[in-house]
């Protein structure tokens, strides 16, 4: 199954693949503009990746769980994906994501963090999967 991971952000979204459900790589991040222009985005992405499935990093069991899945079921109603989209825990994936940048010259804020973010967030969904 080929997989894309988002890590929904109000500046940038952060992308990641896997083709496979092994291997996850992070894509190009999204500069949003606003909803519209990123939900647009995201629909050529999964166009383009020939996604089956989406997995979308929720900061679960906090007090803004709820909140945010409200704009992420907003924001994939834009998206009009028919695809099963699954949740998995983010919980930390941005400072996970900066630890792993460490060795970059210079952290630059050109979505490679988010990216990164989303790459960690999909590693985290596949493992918890039965094989």
């Amino acid at each position: 199954m080929r997989y894309l991971s988002i890590d929904l952000g109000l500046k940038r979204i952060g992308l990641a693949y896997s083709p496979d459900g092994v291997m996850v790589t992070p894509l190009t991040a999204i500069e949003r503009i606003n909803r519209e222009q990123a939900s647009r985005a995201v629909q050529e992405t999964v166009k383009e990746w020939s996604i089956e499935a989406i997995v979308i990093g929720v900061p679960m069991n906090g007090d803004s769980e709820a909140e945010m899945r409200r704009r992420i079921a907003h924001f994939m109603g834009l998206v009009a994906f028919e695809g099963p989209i699954f949740f998995q825990d983010e919980a930390e994936s941005s400072i996970e994501a900066k630890e792993r940048m460490q060795g970059a010259i210079r952290q630059k804020r050109d979505g490679r963090i988010d990216s990164i973010a989303a790459q960690i967030i999909l590693e985290r969904y596949l493992v918890s999967i039965p094989k």
